[in-house]
This record gives structure tokens, C-alpha cells and sequence, in this order.
């Protein structure tokens, strides 16, 4: 079999030697092999097709997650989606304070014409993100792309330099606010969480970055027809970055809110609750079960996710306290982000509703 080099099916083909390593990494190229630190591709190979121009403004039809996201509701679907009440003609908004990755979000903007929708978080990169994802998606994809061919190739040596690099410059781009940057920040935003180790998103008591590299072989950094696919969803939705208390003059009786807060630790020494700078125990649980209880007054539908303390105290009521007046089921569920393996595994959790 005659073959050819990376640099070979680059001239070949009219695209880039960087290019040719992409999608040779990606299996793109039949037969192509690794030999040393060079591809060999059989001379005969064809150019794959570009799936960049393929998706290129053809949004699928439903959105996922762009992010993995600590405390992801993507597993609880099925038992979430039970409570969805728009059926019934008289909801006709949503909101979620709480959008974090926006597995419930996504469902539901795949599944329902809603006529309002309402998202909002104080991680002001997660909201920054979704803006730009939302009104500057060709750019980002852009940057997104660049990122990918760049990282891809390298060893792992020069990946975690790679790594840290962009890391520094995200943290870099935190700490001054520069909003001429919000672009290049999503895009930095979406890098790190494909590379990172576990996609954890976790912030040092200065609010900066500081999970390290991940050990992936082919991370997918630009998921291209699902950007355009949650860019297209989002157009019409109301991205705010501010407190959930915010969302009190969006709702009303027509509307559907889920509400997944930072979930309260089953032990002393569990939580993980630096998204942000801001911790949140229980005073604020209680708090924001008082802000549940105002919107209950208003009529909306509310559904509420925390974590079961009797997974790990069969006594503490602290829940069914707090939500006396509310339905409580508890779900399994795979607690799927711990830097701990030994931690992860099935439990409980708490789906608390008004109706």
C-alpha cells in the first residue's frame, strides 16, 4: 500500500497539515495510523467530508447541554419531565433560576412551545456564555474550531502547557471584566470544561479556575450542529445573570418554575459548592424555601431538586421541614461529578413540588 504523510494529503486535499491531524485523530481518515509522532494515510485516502460546512447553519432539531455541568439533571429527565404542566393550555411560561448546563431547559424548549422563557445564574461565565452562544454563535465556532485544531495534535506535554495557557488567560479575563472579551471568555469557557479533569467548573476562593487538565483522548471542544442547535432554541429566551430572587417579577400564575440549587452536602466534608465565590448553606436552603413559598402565593407552578439527607441520616428532616407544606418524592439518581470514583454511585434525591 502507498501512503502519504500529514503534510502530503494537506497539498493533496487544499487544507491544512493541522487539519489533516484532526481528522485523522478523529477516524475520519480510513486507515490512517500513528507512526512515531507522524500520521501515515494510505495515498488513496479520500478528504473526508467537512462537517463544519455540512452543519454550517443547519441547527438539529433538539439542543443539549453544551456543558457538563456539576449537579447536571440530565439523568432525572424522566422523572422531572412528569411534572411538566404545560398540557393543560394554562402555563405558558418558564423559568429557572437556576440554569446551570440546562438539561431541563433544553427538554423542555425541545418539547414544548413556550411562549415566555425565563434563565438565569450568578456564574456570570456560565450567562456569559449562553449570551454569546445565543447572539455571537458564528465567532465563537470560529474560535471554538481554531482551539480544537491547536489541542487535538499535541502530546500530552504540550497539551497541559496548551492548557494552562488558556486557563491563565480565562482567569486573566475574569479578574479585569472586560466586556470586549465576553466572546473570547465563552469560548475559553467551553475549551476548558471539554478538557478539564472530570468537567468539573470549581473556583479557588479568588473566583478563579483552577481544575486541572483532563486526560481525554479526542475532546469534542466544538460540538458545532449542537451550538447551533442551542443558539437557535435561545432566541427568544431571557438569559439573566443575578440572584434567583430576580426571577419573582418574571413569574406568575402561567408559569413553570424548576428551581436546582446548589444542593446541601449529606456530610460535613461532601459539599461541593464553589461554582462561584459564593457558598450556599443551609440559612440560604431556608431562604430560598421562602422565596418557593412567595411564587406558590402567585399561583406558579414550582418543582424544587435537592439532595436527600437521609442518604446518610435516616433523621435529618430538614427538608420535609423547611417544605412542610409541599409534596416531597424521593428518586434515585447516580451522582455522576466527584473527584472521589469510590464517591460516585446511586442515591437519593429530593423532588419537591406545590402541586
Amino acid at each position: 500500500m502507498e501512503i502519504m504523510s500529514a503534510r502530503d494529503a494537506a497539498e493533496k486535499w487544499g487544507i491544512s497539515q493541522r487539519r489533516v491531524a484532526i481528522l485523522c485523530a478523529e477516524n475520519r481518515v480510513a486507515n490512517a495510523a500513528m507512526v512515531g509522532n507522524m500520521w501515515i494515510i494510505p495515498s488513496n485516502a479520500e478528504k473526508p467530508l467537512d462537517a463544519r460546512s455540512i452543519s454550517y447553519g443547519i441547527p438539529n432539531k433538539t439542543a443539549k447541554p453544551f456543558l457538563k455541568w456539576a449537579g447536571g439533571k440530565g439523568q432525572l429527565l424522566k422523572e422531572i419531565g412528569k411534572y411538566y404542566p404545560f398540557s393543560d393550555g394554562k402555563i405558558t411560561k418558564y423559568a429557572e433560576p437556576f440554569v446551570g448546563g440546562g438539561a431541563v431547559l433544553f427538554d423542555i424548549l425541545n418539547k414544548f412551545d413556550v411562549n415566555e422563557v425565563y434563565i438565569s445564574d450568578i456564574n456570570a461565565e456560565l450567562i456569559n456564555t449562553y449570551h454569546i452562544i445565543r447572539d455571537d454563535i458564528d465567532p465563537l465556532i470560529e474560535l471554538l474550531l481554531k482551539m480544537q485544531e491547536i489541542f487535538i495534535p499535541l502530546k500530552t506535554d504540550n497539551r497541559k502547557a496548551y492548557y494552562l495557557s488558556q486557563r491563565e488567560r480565562f482567569n486573566d479575563l475574569k479578574v479585569n471584566d472586560n466586556e470586549k472579551v465576553n466572546l473570547e471568555k465563552a469560548a475559553l469557557m467551553i475549551f476548558l470544561n471539554k478538557t478539564c479533569f472530570n468537567g468539573l467548573y470549581r473556583v479557588n476562593r479568588k473566583n478563579l479556575f483552577n481544575v486541572p487538565m483532563g486526560a481525554y483522548k479526542t475532546p469534542l471542544i466544538c460540538d458545532e450542529a449542537n451550538l447551533r442547535s442551542v443558539s437557535d432554541k435561545l432566541q427568544k429566551v431571557q438569559i439573566i445573570c443575578g440572584d434567583y430572587r430576580d426571577s419573582a417579577a418574571f413569574i406568575d400564575a402561567h408559569t413553570f418554575v424548576y428551581i436546582d440549587p446548589p444542593y446541601r452536602p449529606l456530610t460535613d466534608t461532601a459539599g461541593f459548592t464553589a461554582y462561584t465565590e459564593r457558598l450556599f448553606g443551609d440559612e440560604e436552603q431556608i431562604e430560598l424555601a421562602a422565596f418557593v413559598e412567595s411564587i406558590n402565593q402567585k399561583g406558579a407552578k414550582v418543582v424544587v431538586s435537592n439532595s436527600d439527607p437521609k442518604n446518610s441520616n435516616s433523621d435529618d428532616d430538614f427538608f420535609e421541614n423547611i417544605y412542610s407544606s409541599h409534596k416531597i418524592r424521593r428518586v434515585e439518581a447516580t451522582r455522576m461529578i466527584n473527584c472521589n470514583s469510590e464517591a460516585r454511585g446511586k442515591i437519593k434525591e429530593l423532588l419537591i413540588s406545590n402541586f
